[in-house]
């Protein structure tokens, strides 16, 4: 990659925008300049990139004047706002919000799977998934690939960075209390918005975001949703439940999957091993599986504990591990960006 970019980074100071900055340096992204956009309350601030100090910028319509790619991260409503106006002055916008996801003229892009679709950006703009459809979607690509898919059942175990900084602060103050013999103050989780708030710490919640009409949650929707569009497959049968863990980082998940065709455990170890971005760890004479303990920084998507369902031969079942700040967000806004260099679409 020899083009040097203009880039800007709107939210830089939050858990995934400081992700973004680490893999811009980590994997040399070519930054010819670089600028920090927040709100009025976060701009003159100072903020560290590379070895040098930055000034954070109040983000507005002419602060993408010149930009060639704008990295989102501040939330939907900041998105909804700015996106367009980064787009209309030439930027390419990588959002990391939900808020464009289900456009029919924005590309929900996880490159492993759906790469090719960067090659038509109406609006200017791309989505990058949500952290747990990304992870899942990336094991189940090379499957699907070989043996095709017709059904995913899934179960979440995610951690409480997906909320944000405030959700990990939350977690180990509660922890802090508990250990301390103190009351539980719970703030935070399970979601910003809703009326009660559970202590997270010693706890399992099964609620991320509000429930919508249909008694699935809308974190479980955007994973239905999200896995039929970049997979470009309407008729797939999907359904998740989605679980809040006292985990600061690393998102789990129990995903069980039917195929079109017959295969077995070795067919499947045979699909994943050489697949990008995938690492097989499945070795239970070794007890060697994916956990998120030993995902927390790691690029890959780990798997393992895969087993043929004993009633069906076309089902599977499937532990996937990543880290949710990483390849669930910070790691493949990049990844988008860079194939998109790759390509010469920049």
């Amino acid at each position: 990659m020899t083009k040097q970019l203009t880039v800007a980074v709107v939210g830089a100071t939050g858990a995934v925008g400081s992700k973004m900055m680490e893999k811009l340096i980590e994997r040399k992204f070519p930054i010819k300049h670089i600028k920090f956009l927040a709100s009025a309350r976060s701009a003159g601030k100072s903020i560290e990139f590379n070895g040098q100090t930055y000034t954070i910028e109040e983000a507005t319509p002419e602060s993408f004047e010149g930009v060639n790619v704008a990295l989102f991260s501040a939330g939907g409503s900041v998105s909804e706002k700015l996106a367009p106006e980064a787009a209309k002055r030439g930027a390419i916008v990588i959002d990391n919000t939900s808020h464009f996801r289900m456009d029919p003229e924005v590309p929900l892009v996880v490159p492993e799977v759906n790469r090719h679709v960067l090659k038509n950006i109406p609006k200017g703009i791309i989505a990058n998934p949500n952290c747990s459809t990304i992870q899942m979607v990336a094991a189940l690509q090379p499957i699907r690939e070989k043996f095709g898919l017709t059904k995913v059942i899934v179960s979440t175990y995610q951690a409480v960075s997906g909320s944000g900084i405030a959700a990990i602060d939350e977690l180990r103050e509660q922890s802090a209390q508990w250990e301390a013999g103190k009351n539980v103050e719970a703030n935070v989780l399970p979601v910003k918005s809703d009326v009660k708030h559970y202590p997270i710490a010693r706890n399992v919640i099964p609620q991320i975001d509000k429930f919508t009409n249909n008694g699935f949650t809308y974190e479980e929707m955007k994973m239905i949703n999200e896995t039929k569009k970049i997979m470009e497959a309407p008729e797939l049968s999907v359904a998740a439940t989605c679980v809040r863990v006292p985990v600061v980082s690393g998102h789990s998940e129990s995903v069980y999957i039917e195929l079109e065709q017959e295969a077995t455990v070795q067919d499947i170890f045979a699909a994943l091993q050489d697949a990008p971005g995938i690492v097989l760890q499945d070795d239970i004479t070794q007890q060697l599986y994916p956990m998120p303990l030993y995902a927390e920084n790691e690029d890959p998507t780990f798997v393992g504990r895969i087993r043929q369902d004993l009633d069906n031969k076309k089902g599977f079942h499937l532990w996937i591990v990543a880290d949710n700040l990483l390849k669930g967000a910070a790691l493949n806004s990049i990844q988008i960006a860079e194939a998109m260099l790759e390509d010469n679409l920049l």
